[in-house]
């Protein structure tokens, strides 16, 4: 059988007024905690605005900073790079001449070779160490030493010059990726609350791994223009080096051709004042010679006259050898015939010695005399059988034939 309802339960008046109160009481605590959230609220709103606008507008100048920053560290590279590339232009410009020097080298170094060559081809006296070669030969060691000096100049101008092109290609990567950074700047600081293409980007408050400090982007920019800086200033100093050695070889390499010049100018005059006083001393020495071989030809017909004496005495002495038996005495006749033959023989060996020193002292002055070839040289024995003069002929001749005999 059903359940009958019970009636709900009875409050008192009083638990109904305190109800009420309580529910009013509540009511106006919660529309105060509203009202204060909606101050709050207010507030907060007011102040992410303005911290907002105000973290905008810092942003906004710092990359203003940033920007002015990238523009000051652009200028510096590109002012270096410019002067990087000038002195490197200049540098080229130096190596071109020291190739050229180089060049220019070869032709005074073979004539100086080829002037040592011919002089080798002098003959017998002539063949000396003189002041010519002695000046020949410091030439040749100079433009020896001025080509490797060169050599070591260009080698050092072509070193400096890769130099000058590394650090130039680290100036122009910098300046370009400062080009891209400042392109990039530009745009991020033009961009607003209303611009278009603004989005979210995931990660976009993350510190990027491939990013570095301020303090190692300055110290990379600056030892980059501290590099072509440094570079710039020792091209500049090999420049000066550069025009010392060139100033100073081609001075030396004139001043050594001036000396060369005159010594050979010194060496021809002195050559040919030689040659003149030979050809000069020679006429007189022909003379003396011509006058020798008179003076011979009169010894030889002195000793042709003293043939027939000679013959006449010989004849008496053999002819009285046939005297018989005690009439073959040595009676005073046959002393003076042997005196005669005696006499004979020792004027014809006087005239033989006198001209065998006439034909000596011919032969000694004419060989005495460089560039008469047809003589032998000074201190030469005389050739047998008369090679130098026909008149020689006759001393061998006399000498076999007027010979005194001890025993007659």
């Amino acid at each position: 059988m059903a359940r009958l309802l019970q009636p709900p339960p009875k409050f008192l008046p009083a638990d109904w007024q305190v109800a009420n109160k309580t529910q009013y009481h509540r009511a106006e605590a919660q529309r105060s905690r509203s009202e204060r959230l909606v101050v709050e609220s207010q507030r907060l709103v007011e102040e992410i605005e303005k911290t907002t606008r105000r973290s905008q507008s810092d942003v906004n100048r710092k990359l203003e900073q940033r920007l002015e920053e990238i523009r000051f560290w652009r200028k510096e590279l590109g002012d270096r790079l410019e002067q990087l590339v000038s002195v490197t232009e200049e540098l080229l410009t130096y190596q071109t001449r020291l190739h050229s020097a180089l060049d220019g080298l070869k032709g005074p170094l073979h004539i100086t070779q080829m002037c040592l060559e011919y002089r080798e081809n002098r003959v017998g006296i002539d063949l000396v160490h003189d002041e010519v070669e002695q000046e020949l030969v410091k030439e040749a060691e100079i433009i020896h030493g001025v080509t490797a000096l060169l050599t070591r100049t260009l080698e050092e101008v072509s070193e400096q010059i890769r130099l000058n092109r590394s650090a130039k290609y680290n100036l122009e990567k910098d300046l370009t990726d400062k080009s891209v950074a400042l392109t990039i700047d530009d745009v991020c600081f033009s961009l607003n609350n209303n611009s278009p293409n603004i989005q979210y980007s995931e990660g976009a408050g993350q510190v990027d791994p491939r990013s570095v400090s301020l303090e190692d982007w300055l110290d990379f920019s600056n030892a980059n223009v501290e590099k072509a800086a440094r570079q710039s200033h020792n091209s500049l100093a090999l420049k000066a080096l550069v025009d010392r050695v060139l100033s100073q070889t081609a001075s030396d390499l004139r001043r050594q051709c001036d000396v060369v010049d005159t010594a050979f100018q010194n060496g021809l005059k002195e050559t040919k004042d030689a040659r003149d006083k030979l050809a000069a001393h020679l006429a007189k020495v022909m003379e003396e010679v011509a006058s020798q071989e008179e003076n011979i030809a009169v010894l030889e017909k002195a000793i042709l006259d003293q043939e027939g004496p000679a013959k006449v005495a010989h004849t008496r002495l053999e002819t009285r050898r046939h005297r018989p038996r005690v009439e073959l005495c040595r009676d005073v006749a046959q002393h003076r015939l042997v005196r005669e033959v005696q006499e004979i023989a020792h004027n014809v060996a006087r005239s033989v010695g006198v001209g065998a020193a006439c034909t000596w002292t011919s032969d000694r002055a004419v060989r005495s005399h460089a560039g008469v070839s047809a003589f032998a040289p000074v201190g030469a024995p005389f050739p047998e059988g008369g090679q130098l003069w026909p008149h020689r002929k006759w001393v061998p001749k006399f000498r076999v034939f007027w010979s005194p005999n001890p025993d007659v």
